[in-house]
Order: C-alpha cells, then sequence, then structure tokens
C-alpha cells in the first residue's frame, strides 16, 4: 500500500511545479497555498473515505 501512497505523493507534487510553472503569476501568494492546502486535505479525505476509516473519528477523545 505505500507504494501506491509514494505515486500519489509524486503525482501531487508534479501537480504543484507544474501549478507554479503554467503562472499562477499575479495571485497572492497567500492565497495560492491556501488554494493548496484545500486540495491537499480534499485528497487526504478522500483517502480516508475510501479507506472507511473515518469510523474511528467517534473514539477520539479530545
Amino acid at each position: 500500500m505505500w507504494r501506491v501512497y509514494a505515486i500519489l505523493s509524486a503525482f501531487f507534487a508534479s501537480l504543484t511545479a507544474i501549478f507554479a510553472k503554467i503562472g499562477i503569476t499575479g495571485m497572492n501568494s497567500n492565497l495560492v497555498t491556501a488554494i493548496r492546502s484545500v486540495i491537499i486535505l480534499l485528497a487526504v479525505w478522500g483517502i480516508v473515505l475510501a479507506r472507511s476509516k473515518y469510523k474511528g473519528i467517534p473514539g477520539i477523545d479530545l
């Protein structure tokens, strides 16, 4: 399973580089960082939902 995560990591790293190259010029760097963070957050939640690991959330002690 770690190989899948490694491939996904490389894929998202390449997207970051591509987006930086193709011209997010003229945009606020904080906004671009926030957008990238939201995309990563959605990808991580996609993994959690795909593996049905969300069922453990109620068991977390805060």
